[in-house]
C-alpha cells in the first residue's frame, strides 16, 4: 500500500495509547521503518533515531505515516503543517485519522504539484454488501475487548503466527489502521456505514476450503458505549468459531470514558458469546491474551496463571509469552461441521 522506507510520526503526542500505530509498525514492519518524527514536547519514542522531516528525506524516506490515533480522528494544524512539509521534502504521507488527507485542500494541491500520492488508509471499499448470517465454510477465530485499545490487533497478530506454526494455513484479517499499515491490507470497519459492518466481514472472511484459520482483528469493546456497535457489528459478521478476550490489567477505567469502570473478565466473556451466538451459534472460547507490558515478568506470569484457573481457559500474554497454550486447545478442537443453509 505504502512505499518504504517510514518516517513514523508521533508529532506532539504525549498519550502512549495514542500512538499505536507507530508502535505497531516499529514493531510488526521495523524493517521499514527508517526513523521517527516527534516536536520537543513528545515526551514518547518508539526507540528509533529521531530525524526531522529534511534529515529523513535525506537518508531516504519515502513516506511519513501520521501513526497517531486520537477519538474523532481530526488533523490538528500543526499535523497539516507537518504533513506538508514532508511533501514539500518530496515525501509521500499515509493516514489513518477519520479525517481524510484528501478533504485538505492545502495538501491535495501539494502532493499533484509534487506528484506525490495522499494514502488515506480508513478508506472502506465501495462495492460493501450487508450481511446475509448465511453460514459458510472455514474455521475463523475473532478476538474480542474489555475496551479499546488493549492488544486485540497484536493478539491477533501472533495467534495467526502460532496457527502457522503449527503447520497450519492461517492469514491476519486486518479491521484497523495499524493492521492494514501492517497486513497491506483489510477493510477499516469503523469507517464502514453501520448497516454494511457485518457484510463488510463477511467479504474479507469469504468461505474457505482448505482446513484453514481466519484470525479476524477485533474493534472496540461491547461494553464502550463509544464502540460497541462496530464491535457487535465485527462479531455477526466474523461467525466465529473461537472468541479470543483481550484485556489490558492496568486499565482502571474505559479509555476516552473516565470513571466508567472495564467489565470483569466473566461478564465481558458471555456478553461476547451470548452476542456471536445469532451468526455463530456453536461459538466458544478460546483463551484470553493479557496485555501485561506494565508488570514485572513474575507479576505478569502469577496473573495469566490465575486467569487460566479463574476462567478455565488458557491465559497467556501473546507478545511476551507466547500463544501455545491458546494453539492447544485450538488444535485440540474437532473442525466444525460443513455449514447448512438457514433457510
Amino acid at each position: 500500500m505504502i512505499q518504504a522506507p517510514f518516517l513514523l510520526y508521533l508529532g506532539h503526542s504525549s498519550d502512549s495509547v495514542g500512538i499505536k500505530t507507530s508502535r505497531g509498525l516499529a514493531t510488526f514492519r521495523s524493517g521499514d521503518c527508517l526513523g521517527e518524527f516527534r516536536h520537543d514536547d513528545c515526551p514518547l519514542t518508539l526507540g528509533l533515531p529521531r530525524l526531522t522531516i529534511e534529515e529523513a528525506a535525506a537518508a531516504g524516506a519515502r513516506t511519513l505515516v501520521l501513526g497517531i490515533a486520537h477519538a474523532g480522528g481530526a488533523m490538528a494544524p500543526e499535523l497539516i503543517d507537518d504533513a506538508r512539509a514532508a511533501l514539500e521534502a518530496g515525501m509521500h504521507v499515509a493516514s489513518g485519522l477519520h479525517h481524510r488527507l484528501r478533504d485538505v485542500p492545502v495538501l491535495v494541491a501539494l502532493a499533484e504539484a509534487r506528484g506525490l500520492r495522499l494514502i488515506d488508509v480508513r478508506d472502506p471499499p465501495a462495492d460493501l454488501r450487508v450481511g446475509s448470517g448465511e453460514p459458510r465454510a472455514g474455521r475463523r477465530l475473532l478476538t474480542v475487548g474489555t475496551d479499546c485499545s488493549v492488544g486485540k490487533m497484536y493478539a491477533s497478530i501472533a495467534l495467526a503466527e502460532g496457527l502457522k506454526a503449527r503447520g497450519l494455513a492461517a492469514d491476519f484479517r486486518a479491521t484497523g489502521q495499524t493492521g492494514i499499515l501492517i497486513a497491506g491490507g483489510g477493510i477499516p470497519v469503523d469507517a464502514v456505514v453501520a448497516d454494511f459492518i457485518s457484510g463488510a466481514i463477511e467479504q474479507l472472511t469469504p468461505a474457505r476450503h482448505d482446513g484453514g484459520w481466519d484470525v479476524i482483528e477485533g474493534q472496540g469493546s461491547l461494553f464502550h458505549p463509544s464502540f460497541a456497535g462496530v464491535s457487535l457489528g465485527l462479531l455477526h459478521g466474523a461467525q466465529p468459531e473461537a472468541l479470543v478476550l483481550c484485556h489490558d490489567p492496568a486499565r482502571a477505567e474505559m479509555r476516552g470514558l473516565p470513571g466508567r469502570k472495564l467489565p470483569g473478565l466473566e461478564e465481558c466473556l458471555a456478553a461476547n458469546l451470548d452476542a456471536a451466538r445469532l451468526t455463530s451459534p456453536q461459538v466458544a472460547a478460546a483463551g484470553v491474551c493479557l496485555n501485561t507490558a506494565s508488570l514485572e515478568e513474575a507479576e505478569a506470569r502469577a496473573l495469566c496463571r490465575e486467569t487460566a484457573d479463574r476462567l478455565g481457559l488458557p491465559a497467556t500474554d501473546p507478545y511476551r509469552f507466547g500463544v501455545e497454550p491458546i494453539m492447544d486447545l485450538l488444535c485440540a478442537a474437532p473442525s466444525p461441521p460443513a455449514p447448512t443453509a438457514s433457510r
